[in-house]
C-alpha cells in the first residue's frame, strides 16, 4: 500500500470564495439535494470567471432540467441559502456520468479545469440571468467574460 504522501488526490477543496465570502460546496450539495425537484447527484465547485475575483459557484448536476423544476431548485435554494452559494450555472450530466474518486467524493479537477465555456463543453449549462435559470449560449459566455452580465 502506498504511503499518505504518495496517494494521487483529485480534491480541489471543500470551499472556495465568491464575493468575498465562503461557499461551503457539500452545504449547497445539500440544499440541492433536499428539495421539490428530485436532485439524482450534485457536485458543487468554484469556476474563474476573467476579471472576477474569486470563483463563481457552479453545480454539475443529475436532474430533470424543466423549466419548472430549474425554478422550484432555485426558489428551494433561495430560502435555504445565503445568495453568494447559489450555483451561477448548472452544468447537466446524464446519470452515471458524475466521476468519482476511489473513496466515493466526487472528482471536481476536471469539471473546474473545463470552466464554463459552452465552446469546449457537450453538457447542457444553464446560467442563472435576471432571476431565473437559462440556456447558456455563446452570447451568454460573451457577456459574462466582457462583464456586461450581472454576477
Amino acid at each position: 500500500m502506498p504511503s499518505a504522501c504518495c496517494l494521487q488526490v483529485d480534491r480541489i477543496g471543500d470551499t472556495f470564495r465568491w464575493k468575498s465570502e465562503n461557499v461551503a460546496t457539500t452545504e449547497v450539495s445539500e440544499v440541492m439535494g433536499s428539495g421539490p425537484v428530485e436532485v439524482v447527484e450534485a457536485n458543487v465547485y468554484g469556476v474563474a470567471i476573467p476579471g472576477k475575483d474569486g470563483r463563481a459557484p457552479m453545480a454539475a448536476v443529475v436532474f430533470d432540467a424543466t423549466e419548472s423544476n430549474l425554478a422550484a431548485l432555485l426558489a428551494h435554494m433561495k430560502d435555504q441559502l445565503p445568495s453568494y452559494s447559489i450555483p451561477l450555472f448548472l452544468r447537466m450530466l446524464t446519470p452515471g456520468e458524475m466521476e468519482v474518486t476511489g473513496t466515493f467524493k466526487h472528482r471536481k479537477v476536471d469539471l473546474v479545469k473545463e470552466g464554463i465555456n459552452p465552446a469546449n463543453i457537450s453538457d447542457r449549462i444553464f446560467f442563472l440571468d435576471n432571476g431565473k435559470y437559462v440556456e447558456f449560449d455563446v452570447s451568454a459566455y460573451n457577456r459574462v467574460v466582457n462583464g456586461s452580465a450581472r454576477l
